[in-house]
């Protein structure tokens, strides 16, 4: 074991020869220090680590994983998986998010850089025992120390490096679903919108905008003159997003085919030759993206699409997915041809269940096909987890080649930790399921806290038929996700907006207009985690110390100034809130009616209305807000309003940039500093500008404690 010094809060201990994955950004320096802070170590086949926990102790993060905010009690795995049914006893899930943070009267973080397959056990087998086994002996371990969670998640974040920033339009309401087939099915869904006075930045392209599931064609039968096409939805006002699949389908004359095979840059098998399995197109080759030059290659191709004046990108089925492999599908028809003529009992009739019932992302298929990874053949198990985020990394450095100056939308199913440099999550393939609902509240800090700040889950559940109550419940949740996409899968009722009754599509309507008057907040508190190494989405325990707050699994705190509490049980009207302090309480009821009231610190009943969303705003913090628009270009942002809840001082950086350029990254944006200041009987407003041309007034709204309210007006 060696052992380096990051900096004062991080020490990294390095076993054997690890792969170099690119998770981190900070390297240290070699030191002399022995053992390992906190944790016991073994070696055998495996490298094992060991904590035993307390009774006290709380254990956070795995990113996007299953079960609870605290993950005590659970075994999890770490291996990308094409896993559509996010049951509660399924191990992992399409991201490998190696990170966890240990709260109890030791609090720590503990990061894992290995892109095999790791095994944790949280309190499962023993319920005091935390134990960690990866799939080999190679391992970069970080031990990250801190004043506080928040402390050891900034420590984290700065070690893995600044998150990724889509674009400001990708921060608007987004419409998808796997089934507009047409050109003319899309234009229908957009002028939906227009017609109905709901809010909508982008509609999404599914496979079938595809020739025959190729990546990087378009079906000019299905969507002919597609460059004008994209033009005239723009000038609607919507943007379109298409889908990427990792597989590049086997067929003579196809460019990406020929290519690929021509420069040797897809996976091999044993034989040398390109592995062979099957996905959307039926037989595909893998690109080999941890070939640096294949990596390129592929990157290069999005050019085809970004010529026809596309703006983002969803990366799908990058685990990889596996239907079947040739030789696994032989090996299942050969099972069956063996049953044909045989009484099947039991054990022989789960023998030909389970040989077809196994053929899909079988570990068999994982463990024999290879990479060629800085120069050396590695077989693909070993580094699993590290493709999708290879060939996210592949498209957004493809993007900087084609565009160097834009940011592009992009966001992918499987990841791990370092692609969030790159791109966003969305939480994959879930269902229409009020308990994916209740997942998608548990997952946001998890994720947020292994560095993916654009996040959000399909809103309404991918699978299964959404009812119009899950759909507003869901929705009041998605409203503060930055990724905040409706999508759903072909055979399944329509979620759109206007596919419910009248009453429902209005529901939605004042949450989507609600989103777009929250944006300068939402992104204003997107980009200053971002620029600081701090999270979005955190839970109650980052802030309140209390031993209640340190349990509360369904309550997130968004940014600096606001805690939500969404409802999410079916037909409920209202839910049981801890108030960790005094807060106002805002109840946004649609049609310009809102009820705010003083939520006194402890245990509440809630009360809310189907039509009701209620926002907390924490003690000596604002809240800006905008006036909603159809889309985020034609939000004007030249007035703000402010609610504020003034016990004493409250004060607040509104931080805005140019949405679209990567100048942000060199230190150009813009910033309004305001401060309210209680006096005996008045507040005194302080507002400094520095740089933002395009506000001209303010308008503010402050309650005290009880509940007065004082409205002030600032001119810029």
């Amino acid at each position: 074991m060696r052992t380096f010094q990051i900096d004062e809060s991080i020490i990294k201990y390095s076993f054997g020869d690890p792969i170099k994955t690119q998770a981190i950004v900070l390297e240290g320096t070699e030191t002399n220090k022995g053992s390992l802070d906190y944790l016991e170590v073994s070696t055998g086949e495996n490298l094992k680590l060991y904590y035993h926990m307390k009774t006290e102790d709380i254990v956070l993060g795995l990113g996007e994983n299953q079960r609870g905010i605290n993950k005590r009690g659970g075994i999890y795995e770490s291996f990308c998986t094409d896993e559509p049914l996010h049951t509660p006893g399924k191990k992992a899930l399409y991201g490998a998010h190696n990170f966890l943070l240990v709260d109890g009267s030791e609090k720590f973080g503990i990061f894992i850089d290995f892109p095999g397959r790791i095994s944790f056990d949280i309190g499962f087998k023993h319920k005091d025992k935390l134990e960690i086994i990866m799939s080999g002996l190679d391992a970069d371990i970080y031990i990250i120390r801190g004043e506080g969670l928040r402390a050891i998640t900034h420590n984290f974040l700065k070690l893995i490096g600044q998150a990724y920033a889509p674009p400001k339009w990708a921060f608007g309401y987004q419409q998808s679903r796997w089934g507009y087939k047409t050109a003319s099915d899309v234009e229908e869904i957009a002028d939906c919108f227009i017609e109905n006075d709901i809010p909508c930045d982008s509609i999404y392209l599914d496979i079938d905008y595809m020739q025959d599931f190729k990546d990087f064609t378009v079906n000019e039968e299905r969507f002919p003159n597609f460059g004008e096409f994209l033009g005239k939805m723009k000038a609607k006002g919507f943007r379109l997003v298409p889908i990427i699949d990792a597989g590049v389908k086997i067929e003579k004359g196809y460019d990406i085919y020929e290519e690929g095979i021509q420069k040797g840059y897809f996976c091999k098998d044993e034989t040398g030759e390109a592995f062979v399995a099957a996905v959307w197109p039926g037989k595909v080759h893998f690109p080999d993206f941890l070939n640096e030059e294949a990596s390129k290659w592929f990157g290069s191709k999005y050019k085809t699409l970004i010529d026809y004046g596309i703006e983002g990108f969803w990366n799908d089925m990058n685990e990889p997915a596996i239907f079947y492999s040739e030789k696994r599908l032989g090996q299942a028809i050969e099972v069956a041809k063996q049953s044909e003529n045989e009484n099947l009992d039991i054990f022989a009739f789960f023998k030909l269940k389970d040989a077809f019932s196994n053929l899909s992302n079988s570990p068999a298929d994982y463990g024999s096909f290879y990479h060629l990874m800085d120069g050396k053949k590695i077989k693909h198990d070993k580094v699993h987890n590290l493709y999708g985020y290879y060939m996210t990394k592949a498209a957004a450095e493809g993007f900087k080649e084609i565009k160097p100056k834009v940011r592009f939308l992009l966001f992918s199913r499987a990841s791990y930790i370092g692609m969030h440099r790159y791109s966003g999550i969305w939480t994959g393939d879930n269902n229409s399921w009020w308990e994916h609902l209740l997942l998608n509240i548990k997952m946001m800090p998890s994720i947020n806290m292994c560095g993916f700040l654009y996040s959000g889950a399909d809103t309404g559940g991918f699978g299964g038929d959404a009812n119009g109550q899950l759909l507003i419940r869901w929705m009041q949740l998605s409203l503060f996700t930055p990724l905040f996409r409706n999508h759903t899968a072909m055979g399944h009722r329509n979620q759109e907006p206007f596919a419910f009754e009248k009453e429902t599509t209005s529901i939605i309507r004042d949450i989507i207009k609600l989103r777009y008057s929250l944006i300068p907040y939402i992104y204003s508190e997107y980009m200053k985690a971002l620029h600081k190494s701090d999270v979005y989405f955190s839970t109650l325990s980052f802030e309140y110390d209390d031993e209640i707050s340190r349990r509360v699994e369904n309550q997130l705190l968004v940014g600096e100034s606001l805690m939500i509490c969404p409802i999410y049980e079916e037909n409920a009207i209202g839910r049981y809130v801890w108030v960790p302090e005094d807060m106002l309480l805002w109840k946004h009821m649609g049609d310009s009616k809102e009820v705010f009231s003083i939520a006194r610190k402890g245990h509440m009943y809630l009360e809310a209305e189907l039509n009701e969303i209620p926002i907390f705003i924490k003690k000596d913090k604002m809240l800006i807000m905008g006036k909603s628009a159809k889309n985020v270009e034609a939000l004007i942002g030249e007035e703000l309003f402010v609610v504020a809840f003034v016990s004493d001082k409250a004060s607040y950086t509104y931080y805005d940039d140019d949405g679209k350029s990567l100048e942000y990254q060199d230190g150009t944006y813009y910033e309004i500093l305001m401060e309210i200041q209680k006096t005996e009987d008045d507040f005194i407003i302080t507002v400094e500008n520095y740089g933002n041309e395009k506000v001209k007034k303010i308008s503010f709204q402050i309650f005290d404690n009880n509940k007065n309210i004082t409205r002030k007006t600032f001119i810029m």
